[in-house]
C-alpha cells in the first residue's frame, strides 16, 4: 500500500511510520517536515499535499492540537484550536482527500482518551475527541466506494509520561509501539466506524 501519514515527525506519527514502513511505502508528511508540507487548518495547504502525492491507498493522522486550561479560564475563542486544527484540520482531510484515496482504502484519525475519561484543563480536548470519534462512526456509512474510517482513541504514552504525569494521575502509560498496532489495524484491516482505543 502507499500510505500518507500526517504528523508523521511525533511521536505517535514516528511509531506508525515504523511500524507501517515494514511492509507499505509511507509518505511522510507534517507543517514543517516530510516528504510533502501539509497543514491540516488550510484546506489549500490539503490540497496542494494531495496533488503532489497522488493517487494513495490509506491516509493516516496522528496530528492535531487543542488548548489545556483550567475550565474557570477558558473563554470562547480558546475553543477554536481544538476546533480548527484538531477536529475540524482532520474532517478536511477526510472531505479534501476521499477523491485521492483508492477504492477500498481508508482514513485513520485520532482522537484520545479523554473523550470518556477527562482530567482538570482538558475540556477542549474532551469535547474534540468526542466529535472525532461521532464523525467517524457517521461517515462510515456514508463514504463511497468501500472507502472506510475508523479512529484510534490513545491513552498516555509512556513517551509522554515525564512531563504529562502531572495532569494524568492514576492513568497507565502506554507505549507508542503498542499504539502504532491500532493504526495497523484500522489500515491493513477491514472495519470501518470504529473506534480503536488503546489504554
Amino acid at each position: 500500500m502507499k500510505i500518507l501519514i500526517v504528523g508523521a515527525s511525533g511521536t505517535i506519527g514516528r511509531a506508525v511510520a515504523a511500524e507501517l514502513g515494514q511492509r507499505h511505502e509511507v509518505i511522510a508528511a507534517g507543517r514543517k517536515s516530510g516528504d510533502v508540507r501539509l497543514d491540516m487548518t488550510d484546506a489549500a495547504s490539503i490540497r496542494a499535499a494531495f496533488g503532489k502525492v497522488g493517487r494513495v491507498d490509506a491516509v493516516v493522522s496522528a496530528a492535531g492540537e487543542a488548548k489545556f486550561a483550567p475550565l474557570e479560564q477558558m473563554q470562547p475563542a480558546d475553543y477554536d484550536l481544538g476546533l480548527r486544527d484538531k477536529l475540524m484540520g482532520q474532517v478536511s482531510l477526510v472531505l479534501i482527500g476521499r477523491d485521492s484515496v483508492a477504492d477500498g482504502g481508508s482514513f485513520t484519525l485520532t482522537s484520545g482518551v479523554l473523550d470518556s475519561d477527562p482530567i482538570r484543563a482538558g475540556s477542549s480536548a474532551s469535547m474534540v475527541n468526542g466529535a472525532i470519534n461521532a464523525f467517524v462512526m457517521a461517515a462510515a456509512i456514508e463514504l463511497p466506494r468501500g472507502l472506510r474510517i475508523n479512529a484510534v482513541s490513545p491513552g498516555l504514552l509512556d513517551e509522554s509520561a515525564g512531563e504529562l504525569a502531572p495532569f494524568f494521575r492514576g492513568f497507565e502509560t502506554v507505549p507508542a509501539s503498542r499504539v502504532s498496532l491500532a493504526y495497523a489495524k484500522s489500515v491493513e484491516g477491514a472495519r470501518t466506524g470504529q473506534v480503536f482505543r488503546v489504554v
